[in-house]
């Protein structure tokens, strides 16, 4: 027997396509179509939740809802109908019914509302998971930031993270989520600058069959997928301000319309928003609502730059060399002083996203020995000569490249070999080269990268 059992009064039909993953996730399923024999399972069983269509002949899920009312036994109930009107939703839902679903059933929307398994040993401990979203930094700037989300990370007041393009936003995001009581539960996050305004729509609220014009079945908005845990609204200032209009009605009210739906349906979701832009210049301008602004604001996190961080750039320089050493294999590294020196006088335009690119090309470049100034490369620099993975190389038009009568190579060397023959014979020119070979250009190029990243000095 299962550790819990979902009960099911309803068709056979509505729920064994979903039976794998109720297996899967060790959940037993038990069928019932009257409402004595779900009264049984329900007093010998103890389900920890129940689905039940509204109708079935001999049945009506008003009958369980009262029976159950008068119970010891509290047990969440889900009703479910093929066709259903908002006056019927409305009805049910004041009965005392969970939710109320138009088929079919789904499993993310039933994953997503299952109790969470947890025991007296473990209730008060933090998923491992948070430690993916460790937050490094010793300056108070940061410091201040971090203690006021610790403070509200619990809660379920919405946070409107601010500050410049790679400062960590998103890593705030996720610190928030997996500091919370919701911590077991999803985290959904969706760009507000990556779709337009009806496929965003669509995207946060869901869609329902036939809504528009490619609509080919249900689908289930962020919101409803986020249901009892936590989504991200990221570059909340693009958002368009007709969609911005539903948004509001979201966080006061709790609930959603699916796009071409006629039925509302409750969610319980907290909200984070994270934006790079001056929001109160954004309501000046007319381009951001004020009472969806002062709705997301109820918790202002901002977010220092990277220039005002001060030693923080070294702490956070030496936490990802050590990182892409350990991804690389590469001994550990350090940096020399000029390399520190450097990296604390850089004005950092890109904050923290910048410093961490930065700091997995030295690691590939330095090899061995201290990470030096000329290892971080900016963009536009010219590559040092003596900057190579292995020893030095001549350059390709002084390389050997003719075979010997009684070396026998393996295909790969030989391919090599080839290749760079052919660009010898070009000039250079890898139209010409790839003709010569019988391969596209674009396979030459491929190559070519493979042939720099061991080191080779390509022309």
């Amino acid at each position: 027997m299962a550790e819990k059992t979902i009960l099911f009064i309803s068709r056979a039909d509505q729920v064994t396509p979903l039976f794998a993953q109720f297996k899967e996730h060790g959940l037993g399923v038990i069928m019932s179509d009257s409402l004595s024999s779900a009264l049984k399972v329900i007093e010998q069983k103890k389900p920890v939740l129940i689905f039940s269509q509204v109708r079935l002949p001999g049945y009506r899920i008003e009958d369980l809802l009262h029976k159950i009312s008068g119970l010891n036994y509290k047990v969440d109930v889900v009703a479910f109908t093929e066709q259903g009107s908002a006056s019927e939703a409305k009805r049910i839902l004041e009965l005392g019914a969970k939710d109320y679903w138009l088929t079919p059933l789904i499993w993310d929307k039933i994953k997503a509302i299952l109790p969470q398994k947890k025991s007296r040993a473990t209730k008060d401990i933090r998923p491992k998971s948070t430690a993916k979203f460790e937050i490094i930094g010793e300056h108070p700037s940061i410091k201040n930031v971090l203690a006021l989300a610790r403070r509200v990370a619990n809660s379920k007041a919405t946070v409107l993270i601010s500050g410049e393009s790679g400062t960590g936003k998103e890593l705030f995001a996720r610190y928030l989520h997996y500091q919370s009581s919701r911590a077991e539960m999803p985290f959904v996050a969706i760009n507000c600058a990556a779709l337009p305004e009806h496929l965003l729509e669509s995207e946060l609220f869901g869609h329902e069959k036939g809504a528009f014009t490619g609509a080919i079945s249900r689908k289930l908005g962020k919101f409803e997928l986020a249901s009892g845990g936590t989504i991200l609204l990221d570059e909340i200032t693009e958002m368009d301000m007709s969609l911005q209009a539903k948004l509001l009605r979201v966080l006061q009210e709790n609930e959603i319309d699916r796009v071409g739906g006629t039925e509302t349906i409750k969610v319980d979701v907290r909200v984070l928003a994270t934006t790079n832009r001056d929001v109160e210049e954004c309501v000046q301008k007319k381009e951001f609502r004020q009472d969806l602004f002062y709705r997301l604001n109820v918790i202002p996190l901002k977010l220092p730059p990277l220039r005002e961080r001060g030693s923080d750039v070294l702490l956070l320089a030496e936490y990802f060399v050590r990182k892409f050493c350990r991804e690389y294999g590469v001994s550990p590294l350090e940096f020399s002083e000029q390399a520190k020196k450097w990296l604390m006088d850089y004005d950092w335009p890109g904050n923290v996203r910048e410093l961490q690119n930065l700091m997995e090309r030295a690691v590939l470049l330095a090899g061995k020995g201290k990470i030096e100034v000329k290892h971080f490369l900016l963009e536009g620099e010219e590559w040092p000569d003596e900057i190579c993975l292995e020893e030095k190389k001549p350059p390709i038009e002084k390389q050997d490249f003719s075979e010997k009568n009684d070396e026998v190579l393996p295909l790969h060397e030989m391919e090599k070999r080839m290749i760079l023959k052919s660009l010898q014979k070009t000039g250079g020119n890898r139209t010409q080269a790839s003709e010569l070979l019988g391969i596209s250009v674009r396979t030459l190029r491929n190559k070519l990268n493979e042939y720099r990243k061991q080191g080779l000095v390509i022309p």
